[in-house]
């Protein structure tokens, strides 16, 4: 009973942020290796303070899905999962109990030693004689990094990727270059001579740099591009899906998590199992959790919008896996992302049929951690974390909310809070509702969410701008 958790840094704009993690956890949960593998994230759903307390197991494993070391992986995520640890993490990762699990963290997926593996397979798909002589004496590899002058670390596994695939031989030359650093990469004519010139972003994901920015900086047309007039003579650059995209990575993940969990198996986090067996239990009986009904379909169980209560099923988009589930109720109805799942935005006309072991996961996909915290709720043990506890941890462009009055909150937290099913707990009276009485608003809130501190955000940005201060002075007059 071993528990995977994949953290990304997710978005409240686009959904499609989340896809690389969802797309990894999937490749990684049809191993078989781990009990569960369950996805969590920074600016998304299941956030990092919840993700730990959807863990069936005691022992859990939790791989940062980052290219390079930096401030989210030595900074936010540790403190967010509350492991007492800030600054870089040791090559073996770090170890903590926290609320009866063992808890391991490694470093991202990104430094890993077998992303040179990676490199080189990127390398080969658009190049496939690279492992003749003749055309690897001819070939110039260039690993190509974003840049930043805020953490040096995001450069050191580029450097550390380039010198290994130097000693390798395979290549006449390879070069780190990097989008907004020096040396950059517009300047590779310029230090290539070879005839062949192959360039592998060293980025997690596809996106607006791999797929604009690079191309056009480069002059790229495709796959392959022909340069006539270098001052080495012609020569072809060829460009390569980034790295974080390849099937790989899920072996860079398992063998980053086999590395972490070299004690014992976990058992069963009795708590958990006891909430899901009592939610399996009343759902046989139907049951209703949020705006979603669950109820006893030929042996099985299904979920529906409950104002399709009574609808045909013929009239409905039936599901029978929490994926296909998963990526339905990420958009409301008119295609919109939904940022937060608890909002009273979850389309309907579907409708999902998944047996018991599937329930959780389906569940979780609709509810994140909805389940866990109140079982906690309604057995005493759930804290609630004031609003300025969670405005201390914001920092960078967030830290601003640090100065929002409580009155400033509150109106924000009027208009943001009015559209979701739960109650706060870090700022309203106590609920007052039992365990799943399928009461809307009968579902606790510990903590303000990082969608209600980007909104703060936003309103004090507004009130400073031009237009506010305008219109601020004529009320006053």
């Amino acid at each position: 009973m071993r528990s995977l958790v994949l953290v990304g840094h997710g978005s409240h704009l686009n959904g499609d942020s989340a896809g690389a993690v969802y797309y990894y956890a999937e490749l990684v949960r049809q191993q078989g290796i781990f009990a569960e593998v369950i996805e969590g994230y920074w600016k998304e759903e299941p956030s990092l303070r919840q993700v730990l307390k959807t863990s069936a197991s005691t022992e859990v494993t939790v791989i940062p899905m980052f290219i390079s070391e930096g401030y989210f992986t030595e900074t936010v995520i540790p403190r967010e999962l509350g492991l007492g640890h800030q600054g870089p993490v040791p090559e073996g990762g770090i170890a903590r109990v926290i609320g009866g699990r063992t808890v391991r963290y490694t470093l991202p997926y990104g430094v890993h030693p077998k992303m040179q593996d990676v490199i080189l397979a990127r390398a080969r798909e658009v190049l496939p004689d690279l492992d003749r002589p003749e055309v690897g004496r001819d070939t110039t590899l260039v690993v190509l990094g974003h840049g930043t002058t805020r953490n040096e670390n995001s450069n050191k596994v580029i450097e550390r990727n380039a010198a290994a695939l130097r000693e390798r031989g395979i290549f006449a030359e390879v070069h780190a270059l990097y989008l907004d650093e020096d040396p950059k990469v517009g300047t590779w004519p310029e230090r290539v001579g070879a005839k062949n010139v192959v360039i592998v972003p060293f980025f997690a994901s596809e996106g607006w740099h791999t797929q604009e920015t690079i191309p056009a900086e480069l002059g790229l047309t495709g796959t392959a591009t022909l340069f006539t007039d270098t001052p080495s003579g012609p020569q072809t650059v060829y460009y390569t899906k980034p790295v974080g995209t390849h099937p790989m990575i899920a072996e860079v993940i398992l063998q980053l998590a086999a590395e972490a969990s070299q004690a014992r198996g976990g058992d069963l986090d009795r708590t958990h199992a006891e909430s899901w067996r009592l939610l399996t239990r009343l759902a046989h009986g139907g049951l209703r959790v949020g705006e979603v009904l669950i109820s006893p379909y030929s042996g099985l169980l299904e979920l529906r919008h409950m104002l399709d209560e009574g609808r045909p099923t013929t009239d409905l988009l039936t599901y029978v896996t929490p994926e296909g589930l998963r990526d339905r109720v990420r958009q409301d109805d008119a295609g919109e992302y939904r940022p937060v799942r608890t909002f009273r935005t979850l389309p309907r006309g579907w409708r999902a049929v998944v047996d018991e072991a599937d329930l959780r996961r389906a569940l979780h996909y609709i509810y994140p951690a909805v389940v866990e915290e109140t079982r906690a709720y309604t057995c005493h043990s759930l804290r609630a974390t004031p609003w300025p506890t969670t405005a201390r941890r914001q920092t960078g462009i967030y830290a601003k909310v640090q100065k929002a009055s409580s009155a400033q909150v509150e109106a924000v937290a009027q208009k943001v809070c009015a559209a979701c099913l739960r109650t706060r707990l870090w700022a309203a009276e106590p609920l007052g509702q039992t365990f799943f009485d399928g009461v809307p608003g009968g579902i606790p809130c510990a903590e303000a969410c990082t969608y209600l501190v980007a909104a703060v955000r936003d309103e004090l940005s507004a009130e400073k701008s031009p237009e506010k201060q305008d219109q601020a002075k004529l009320e006053q007059a």
